[in-house]
């Protein structure tokens, strides 16, 4: 069977990591970004853990500049993307309610330390948490995440105390390699890349753990994690949701005015739980 045109970038990039053990899934997977870009009007905040240094970058919303925040914002970026690109308009999305909003780069991406590497994902973010933690003082802490974020962000719901998370797109990563990318290797770089992903980075399993209240934001027309495969992690989830859905809306397709209204609704909804 002929490979798509499509396929052959990602199957050169397996093919060639095939010569060295424990790399297809953090390049297929993950990658890295050490592009130079600016960070206008957001502060940076460098976190120590076990594998190095995390690089965050800090932004407050609009009604949060003059004063101290109500609540801070932990947010995960999707693969190869950079926090310095979304974290101010994470920050502002979060209307009148002052929070704060701290975005991580992955390690080998940024400043943060590398190499990519999906074992270093989760200790980078628990350690960022655990920071966030520490400056809020008591004051809840959310998670917003799109994509691959959305992995990162319930391997800390299942671990800490998180009281509230946005996801859009949530992939299954294991079952999405296998699902989506088994049939034109024969299932054997795919199956090497799925046995690959650190059990931490489970969202299944990580989501029948997670207890906070949560908003789900479904693409329904998602060319890179199709549908089928979030709704596996919105069934697993344990706590309480809310689900909004775009039927027509591809991966990276910004929210309708409708499902943005819905989105503001819903936070309203996260920040009225988390003062129970």
């Amino acid at each position: 069977m002929a490979v798509p045109f499509a396929r052959l970038p990602t199957l050169l990039i397996l093919s060639l990591c095939l010569l060295t053990p424990g790399c297809i899934a953090d390049a297929f997977v993950l990658g890295s970004n050490r592009e130079q870009l600016r960070a206008d009007g957001l502060r940076r905040e460098l976190v120590r853990y076990d594998g190095g240094v995390v690089e965050c970058w800090v932004a407050r919303s609009q009604s949060g500049h003059d004063g101290e925040p109500e609540a801070f914002v932990l947010f995960f970026v999707g693969k190869t993307d950079r926090a310095e690109r979304w974290t101010a308009a994470v920050a502002d999305a979060w209307g009148d309610r002052p929070v704060e909003v701290w975005g991580v780069n992955y390690p080998g991406s940024g400043r943060s330390d590398g190499p990519a590497q999906l074992a270093r994902v989760a200790p980078a973010a628990l350690a960022v948490f655990d920071a966030m933690s520490e400056r809020a003082a008591g004051r809840p802490v959310f998670a917003q995440a799109a994509s691959f974020g959305t992995v990162t962000a319930l391997a800390v719901a299942a671990r800490r105390p998180l009281r509230g998370l946005v996801l859009e797109n949530p992939p299954p990563l294991r079952q999405l390699i296998l699902g989506e990318h088994g049939w034109w290797n024969l299932w054997l770089l795919a199956g090497l890349a799925a046995s690959q992903v650190p059990t931490e980075l489970d969202s299944l399993a990580n989501a029948r753990r997670a207890t906070a209240p949560a908003v789900f934001i479904l693409h329904g027309a998602d060319e890179v994690v199709p549908p089928k495969y979030q709704r596996r992690v919105v069934d697993a989830y344990a706590g309480p949701k809310q689900v909004i859905p775009m039927p027509g809306a591809r991966h990276a397709e910004a929210l309708t005015r409708e499902a943005a209204d819905d989105v503001a609704h819903a936070r309203q909804w996260l920040l009225q739980n988390s003062a129970r």
